[in-house]
This record gives structure tokens, sequence and C-alpha cells, in this order.
């Protein structure tokens, strides 16, 4: 069974890794495709049309339908011709994968401003600019009486939601994904649009080289296991899902839990008053969760 056919999706980093996983799932189950990829190496410098182009061709290989798209993400005229491309070509617009992303690892003493600057903007911008054009495509279409059925599905990070040391900047834009999602959903609804994230642990050239991985714990790290939950999202069934954050691997799928109110106590306006009490609720609440799922931190 086809999940997604005759839909139309962007997909953004469609040309390595994860990207290239969800735009050939999705044209598996009936998508037609823009492949977007600016095909920069994997800390964002240079170009290269290649991977996007090889993508497209093994989709209609497949008899599928996909056009490629090197817009940057991060650039709000380039983003919004990208969605323009998807209508424009296919005649519409169903599903906005924003997968598209950059390492730049330091410790953050020594992380330079460039190297904050470049992870926020394609992170972060890069997912808020395309879901803005996307957002604004299918709210007129639900304006005009139109029937909108659509998806919106952002990429955060373990290390965003747990918090991983040496990676500040990606860290902090996929901690923003990850709430822009919830609020986007909660704005979206009412035009028939559902927006969800997932944070991935795959195998891709952004974590080649991290260690060593048994064979087993290869093939739980294929893309394909992350791609097969981010187009069962994107299709028909998953229009009742919305403003969730998902983790995934070939080790199984978990929703992951947003803030929560933990302990409190009163208020004063003397600071000498607060310390036992602030003492007291530190020691009742939650330890930092650890991107293990048995792992719990002081700090």
């Amino acid at each position: 069974m086809k999940l997604c056919e005759g839909r139309i999706a962007v997909v953004t980093g469609a040309g390595r890794g994860l990207g290239r996983a969800h735009a050939l799932m999705l044209a598996t189950h009936g998508a037609k495709v823009v492949v977007n990829d600016m095909g920069g190496s994997a800390d964002g410098r240079g170009d290269d049309q290649t991977p996007a182009e090889e993508v497209v061709q093994t989709i209609k290989a497949m008899g599928g339908e996909a056009v490629v798209d090197t817009s940057d993400v991060s650039d709000w005229k380039g983003s919004k011709a990208m969605i323009d491309k998807a209508v424009e070509t296919f005649g519409g617009l169903d599903i906005l994968v924003n997968n598209a992303g950059i390492l730049r690892d330091r410790m953050m003493i020594n992380m330079s401003e460039e190297d904050w600057d470049a992870v926020i903007k394609v992170h972060l911008k890069g997912t808020f600019a395309p879901a803005h054009h996307a957002g604004n495509y299918w709210r007129q279409q639900s304006k005009a009486g139109k029937p909108v059925d659509a998806r919106i599905i952002n990429t955060t990070s373990h290390s965003g939601l747990f918090c991983n040391i040496g990676q500040a900047n990606y860290a902090a834009a996929k901690a923003g994904i990850a709430s822009f999602s919830i609020v986007a959903a909660r704005e979206l609804q009412r035009y028939g649009v559902t927006v969800n994230a997932i944070a991935p642990r795959a195998t891709t050239r952004m974590t080649e080289g991290l260690r060593e991985w048994t064979p087993e714990q290869l093939e739980r790290r294929d893309p394909e296991w992350i791609a097969a939950l981010v187009t069962w999202l994107c299709s028909p069934e998953a229009s009742k899902v919305s403003g969730k954050v998902f983790e995934a691997w070939g080790y199984g799928y978990a929703v992951a839990e947003s803030w929560q109110h933990g302990p409190m106590t009163q208020a004063s306006k003397n600071p000498a008053e607060l310390g036992a009490s602030i003492e007291e609720i530190i020691r009742f609440s939650r330890k930092n969760a650890g991107i293990d799922r048995d792992t719990w931190l002081d700090v």
C-alpha cells in the first residue's frame, strides 16, 4: 500500500543521508518530490548539485516524479522559491520535511562567532523560513475553501533535547526547532496542517567517525528506520498526530516529553530567605535526562 499516493513533498537536505532516505521513501509511497540540496560539505561549505540530481534520477528510475532544487533554505527568498517550485511544477504542496543541516562542533569557549551563526542559520532559520512560506500557502488554500491535509516534519536532535557537550550551537538550534514545532502545530492546526519533529539516530556523513559500531548497531542506525516514521507522519493516516517530538531509530520510536512543571516553593522579595527553599525544591526535582534513556545527570 502506498501511503502518500499523489501527495507533493519538499524535502530539504535531500541529497544525502537522512534527507535522501526521506525523499526515496516518500517517492516509493507515491509522493512527487522536490529534492532540495545545495550539496555543501558537512560543515556547510561549498556546493554541488550532483547529490540532488542523483536522488532525482533514482526516483525517476523507480517510475516516480521528482525535481532538483538548490535553494538556500536559510535564505528568505530562496526558501520561498523552493516552495513555489513545488506548486509550479506539481500543482500544489502537501508535505514539507525540514532536514537540511550542518555541523561545526566546538567546545563553547573555543567556538567562533562564525561557527555559531552558521549553524543557527542553517538549522533554525532554515526550518522557520520554509515553514513560514509553506504555512502561508496552506493558509491561502484554506481561506479559498480548498481542502488542506498538510504536514510539516522538522528535524530536532537528541543533542538539542538532552544537551550534548561540544555542540552548544547545534544543541541550541535543535532545541529551538523542537519548541518551534510545537508552537507551529498550535498555530497551523486551524488550516489543516500538522507539525511534528523527529530526533533521529542514524549513521550519516555527519555522524561518521564518532565511534565504532557493531554490525547490528549499524543496521539499527540505517536512515530507512527514520524515513519510515517520517513517511507515515506525512500520510493521511497521521492527520490527528501533531505537536509531537519523536525519538527515532532502528531500536524503536518514542515520544519525547517536553519540559514539565516541577516542584515549587513560595516566592520572596528577600534573596536572603531563598536558600533553604530553593535547595529543597532542587532536592525533589528530577535530574536532567541524558542522551541514553537510563542516564540522569546532575548538570
